[in-house]
């Protein structure tokens, strides 16, 4: 019974994965509820199979023409060193604190992107400008950091991030997809060498995780934006909040 528990949840996570870009955060708790994980084994062995649920997702997204380079790339670049940071503090630091301030902020991101968009206040980012690229650099960092840091994966922090600075809905997703691949590459890396990866359980949870991509990716691209944002923001909230339960 707790086998096909954790088999739903991460068909459900990658549903979230491919919808919004956001779920991983939901299969942590899941690994040691259900799986009999410790909590560095469970936050490895979710970040690990993110790898694979961002390769089939940024080819599902691409082959949409949904992801936007110019906006995706200077979000990686600011990840890849970030996210192996990450991982180590996750192996060798107490992140309670951390992941307490971290799961308010996906808490009030989540809230402030449910928010009305005011008439006139739409313009999307789309980022051409240097300044945009250096935004998301900083946003590929932080969201790599708190990728290794929490096996979250980083779409969890990089999706409402992006919202907030006012990137398109589906831009963030397609960017999430990428980012997953940069952030498990490098986190594991770092959970390697500092800690542990339970590969049985990565690989068989991983094949409910694709299928669950592949029919959330149907689903982004058959709703409009403003259900998008809904869907990502109510995800946060509840991700936030699983995470203050963890992290007390």
């Amino acid at each position: 019974m707790t086998t096909l528990l954790l088999a739903a949840v991460a068909t459900a996570v990658g549903f979230f994965i491919g919808a919004v870009g956001v779920g991983g955060i939901l299969l942590i708790p899941a690994l040691v509820l259900l799986g009999g994980l410790d909590i560095h084994r469970a936050t490895a062995t979710a970040l690990f199979s993110f790898l694979f649920t961002g390769c089939l997702g940024t080819w599902l997204f691409q082959r949409r023409g949904s992801i936007d380079w110019r906006m995706t790339v200077p979000v990686c670049v600011g990840a890849v060193i970030f996210s192996y940071l990450g991982a180590m503090a996750n192996a060798m630091v107490d992140a309670r604190n951390l992941a307490l301030i971290i799961a308010a902020i996906i808490v009030c991101a989540g809230a402030y992107i449910l928010r009305p968009v005011t008439p006139g206040t739409g313009r999307r980012r789309d980022g051409r400008s240097g300044g945009q690229q250096v935004l998301l650099l900083a946003v590929g960092a932080v969201s790599g950091f708190g990728s290794g840091l929490s096996g979250a994966g980083g779409p969890l922090f990089s999706v409402p991030i992006m919202l907030l600075l006012g990137f398109a809905p589906l831009a963030a997703i397609g960017t999430s997809q990428v980012l997953q691949i940069i952030a498990a590459i490098a986190g594991t890396a770092g959970n390697l060498k500092y800690g542990s990866v339970d590969f049985p359980t990565a690989a068989w949870i991983t094949a409910f995780e694709l299928a669950g991509v592949v029919a959330g990716t149907r689903a982004a691209h058959a709703v409009g934006v403003t259900v998008l944002r809904r869907m990502a923001a109510g995800l946060c909230i509840a991700a936030g909040l699983l995470m203050l339960v963890r992290a007390t």
